[in-house]
């Protein structure tokens, strides 16, 4: 079963697969790039759910099954921010460095720091091109002063995950995946996908 998930983010698209692989036997992920689709997606929704969808549509153009996933990091004390932003936080897209230095910033006065990560997917069956199909997973974690390990991308030396004591960088990929916002929502997309065969 191929799958186009609508991405060229090297880091997602392995998750991806080595999360889904573990529920579903001879998937594979592919990239937008896989199959011929390039240029930029607008993400121009305003909830994680209307960015996955805009994402779905592009990649459900390819014929096969179009996977599109809005992921970011919702900080209570700041409202929810950086949300749907969280990948162009302090500007420019995929800047991990520069996000974390203004989310410090930002959460510099603020006694309370904790945090989620949020993972919405949306599914759209090339069939049925109006009918999107969401799973949401969360974590609950908390947001340290000091970058610690070395794993991960985005905020994750910044997310400490409470119950194994560690942020998400310090964890393995196995660890994480297990109890990531990502894994969560991947769970839950693997048991509709079955129900497809």
């Amino acid at each position: 079963m191929k799958i186009v998930l609508a991405s060229r983010n090297k880091h997602k698209i392995s998750e991806w697969q080595a999360t889904l692989g573990k529920y579903i036997d001879g998937v594979e992920i592919l990239s937008l790039d896989d199959v011929g689709i390039y240029g930029e997606i607008e993400e121009n929704g305003k909830t994680f759910e209307d960015n996955a969808c805009i994402k779905a549509l592009a990649a459900a153009k390819s014929g096969y099954i179009g996977i599109g996933e809005d992921s970011g990091l919702s900080v209570n004390a700041l409202d929810g921010a950086p949300g749907v932003y969280s990948a162009r936080y302090a500007g420019e897209h995929g800047n991990d460095k520069e996000n974390n230095a203004l989310l410090l910033k930002n959460l510099s006065d603020k006694a309370d720091r904790s945090a989620r990560f949020v993972c919405t997917i949306a599914c759209v069956l090339p069939e049925e091109k109006n009918t999107y199909h969401f799973f949401r997973g969360e974590t609950e974690g908390v947001i340290i002063d000091e970058y610690r390990g070395e794993g991960g991308f985005g905020y994750d030396p910044l997310f400490y995950y409470e119950p194994l004591g560690k942020t998400f960088a310090e964890l393995s990929a196995e660890e994480k995946n297990a109890v990531s916002h990502r894994g969560k929502a991947i769970e839950l997309f693997a048991k509709y996908l079955k129900t497809l065969k």
